[in-house]
């Protein structure tokens, strides 16, 4: 008789035990264990609990392969999922195999699990093996299927509704209850105060300080303060929610005829515009992919969006400053260039439109389509093409954990013709546009950091925290991953023979950048090196990325005037006629403002399920050499935390949203 000793671990999660039967069957090189029943005395699946089984057969199965694990009714009672850890299996011969699961199984189900190294396909020489990691893919490709969104976006997902989507992918009982909580309790707060649906516009700017009184952060309390300030607007534009946008300018557009004259008094003395672009200290914000996109009808009118361009000086104090405006693309007498030496809210209200350009291509392009749609794409090509035991997946599922399920919510709430998205200036039809427009000059190096940093010539401009820490949380991902992947593909011969690979970039290529080869996305791999870059992208993405343009937006998006998706007048076409009034009159209704400032609290809100920045509570890798690396991914991680501390305390405004210790694993919200 041969003993194998079998751990079975129940997850701690809400609900993870179950009162069912679970019986098991082992497979291995030499034979197959009879289908035991999984039964010491007591309950034994309860939630965070590890109980220890030994199931005898005559002899030895030889080397283990699968263990299939079946669930069947205790008594009558009604469906009672199991969250199933993992399985540890002790071999006779003293072998020690982890076998992960990390889902939940309901009853009837059949589920088999594979253990032992991660391996590639062509690694896989033993029947049994090869028809399950067919079979397994067969099922993955039925059951996970694209769908087009719009015409000329990328695709997405084909289930229409979060409770289509299976357990593994869907968010925990606890994020639902939470998240249902927080938009309970802001909208009970908004509607005690009277202001939820009003369709009372504004008395006052001061007025606006009562939408979260009691919520709000010291970010956004400094921003209130201090919206008007222009060192402060150019700051945003390096370190706010939105960081990918300006450029290091040496010639100015010639749509924007900026003389010297214009700029002279806000230079250093004795400068000019000349000598300060060839020293590089005059960066631009040139909207121009917006320019001749229909704005939305709104109370029988159309809305008016501005296409326009801001230029920036980088003064000697280090304060990025805005010197010069224009609202929109094309120069006029009805365009004119706005100064900061104009009427004050002349100039206030031409920076209140320059963000409502801004806050639009953030949302639909910088944050929706760059990162919510993109790690999507790679989520669903992933489930599609690896089968779990292949060490690309072992890698990356962690960094997909919801992002299927907030995508699609997202699409059903806050992303669709009615919803709090669409009631920008653009709307929903325009903002769809605008993405379109954006996916179609979008390239891989602009999405590569280092090389988007050096492209827009902003290496070296001074008190760019995002810069500074998105580079070194670049670096050292790509560490990790380089790490990884030449552990399992010691040469590129490895990385040409690995079809699964090959399947997973091609269904990216043709399904995330639509096909488009002068994006400069790789639609193969050859080397070693392109696989290292490509999946760094993909879990800089999900992470760093996703957390410099969501994790601010309570911060900058809960003061109105400092950034707004809709505003109701047009644009000044002349100087000297607005006032304040004007400004209260351009901003958003009561209404609409809360609707849109709950929205960012809702996206900015912490959840209790959290799951930090290279953490990876669910165990999948069973070899030494791959946990050894995550541990010392972790050791740099947190000493980056120590840096961004030390360098945030000597701050008036600390830049915390590339703090590791604030970045999730993956998008979840």
């Amino acid at each position: 008789m041969a003993g194998y000793k079998v751990e079975v671990a129940t997850g701690d999660m809400k609900e993870a035990g179950t009162w069912d039967k679970v019986y098991v069957t082992l497979f291995g090189t030499e034979g197959k264990s009879e289908r035991t029943e999984l039964d010491n005395y007591g309950l034994d699946f309860n939630r965070g609990t590890v109980r220890t089984y030994t199931i005898k057969t005559t002899s030895s199965l030889g080397k283990l392969l699968l263990i299939k694990v079946e669930k069947d009714p205790f008594w009558v009672l009604q469906e009672d999922e199991w969250y199933c850890s993992k399985i540890v299996v002790t071999t006779p011969e003293g072998e020690v195999l982890l076998f992960p699961c990390h889902r939940w199984i309901s009853r009837g189900e059949l589920v088999e699990l594979r253990g032992g190294r991660a391996m590639k396909v062509f690694e896989d020489d033993h029947p049994l093996l090869i028809d399950h990691r067919k079979n397994e893919l067969m099922q993955k490709k039925s059951f996970y299927q694209w769908k087009i969104l719009a015409e000329g976006l990328s695709h997405i997902n084909h289930f229409n509704n979060v409770s289509e989507l299976p357990a593994e992918v869907r968010f925990s009982k606890t994020r639902d209850n939470e998240m249902l909580n927080t938009k309970k309790i802001t909208g009970l707060e908004l509607k005690i105060k009277g202001l939820l649906g009003s369709a009372e516009k504004w008395e006052s700017i001061d007025d606006m300080k009562k939408i979260f009184s009691f919520t709000s952060t010291k970010m956004s309390e400094y921003v209130a303060e201090h919206w008007k300030e222009d060192d402060f607007y150019g700051f945003q534009f390096l370190n706010g929610v939105n960081p990918n946008v300006i450029k290091r300018c040496s010639e100015l557009p010639q749509n924007f005829p900026v003389t010297e004259e214009m700029v002279k008094l806000f230079l250093e003395e004795g400068s000019s515009l000349r000598n300060e672009m060839k020293k590089g200290n005059i960066f631009l914000y040139d909207q121009k992919k917006m320019d001749r996109i229909p704005a939305r009808p709104y109370d029988g009118e159309t809305l008016c969006v501005t296409a326009g361009l801001c230029l920036f000086y980088m003064n000697p104090e280090n304060k990025l400053m805005p010197i010069a405006i224009q609202l929109h693309q094309q120069p006029s007498e009805e365009n004119p260039i706005f100064l900061p030496s104009d009427l004050e809210t002349d100039w206030l209200l031409a920076k209140v439109f320059i963000k409502n350009a801004d806050s639009m291509d953030h949302q639909a392009v910088h944050h929706l389509m760059n990162t919510h749609f993109l790690i999507e794409v790679y989520t669903v090509a992933t489930l599609r093409c690896f089968p779990v035991i292949h060490p690309i997946y072992k890698l990356l599922f962690p960094h997909f954990r919801y992002t299927l399920n907030v995508n699609t919510a997202g699409r059903g709430s806050l992303f669709r013709p009615e919803g709090p998205l669409s009631m920008s200036s653009l709307g929903y039809d325009g903002m769809v546009e605008l993405m379109r427009r954006s996916l179609s000059e979008l390239t891989y190096s602009s999405l590569c950091l280092p090389e988007n940093i050096a492209a827009r010539g902003l290496e070296s401009i001074p008190n760019f925290y995002y810069r500074d820490d998105s580079l070194k949380l670049w670096d050292i991902i790509s560490s990790f991953v380089g790490a990884i992947v030449e552990n399992y593909y010691p040469s590129d011969r490895d990385v040409h023979k690995d079809t699964e690979l090959q399947d997973w970039i091609s269904e990216i290529f043709t399904h995330g950048f639509l096909g488009n080869k002068a994006s400069g996305f790789p639609a193969c791999f050859h080397t070693i090196e392109e696989v290292t870059k490509f999946i760094t992208l993909v879990i800089f993405t999900a992470t760093a990325q996703h957390a410099a343009v969501n994790n601010g937006q309570f911060d900058y998006y809960s003061w109105p005037p400092n950034a707004s998706l809709l505003l109701h007048k047009p644009p000044p076409n002349t100087k000297g006629q607005s006032s304040m009034e004007t400004i209260l009159e351009t901003l958003p209704n009561v209404g609409e403002t809360v609707s849109m400032v709950a929205m960012a609290r809702l996206l900015s809100e912490k959840y209790s399920d959290v799951v930090p920045f290279g953490t990876y509570p669910e165990e999948r890798f069973d070899e030494p050499a791959p946990k050894q690396m995550i541990k010392e991914f972790q050791a740099e991680l947190s000493f980056l935390i120590e840096q961004i501390a030390t360098r945030n305390s000597q701050l008036e405004v600390p830049y915390t949203y590339l703090n590791p210790n604030q970045i999730e694993n993956s998008v979840t919200i």
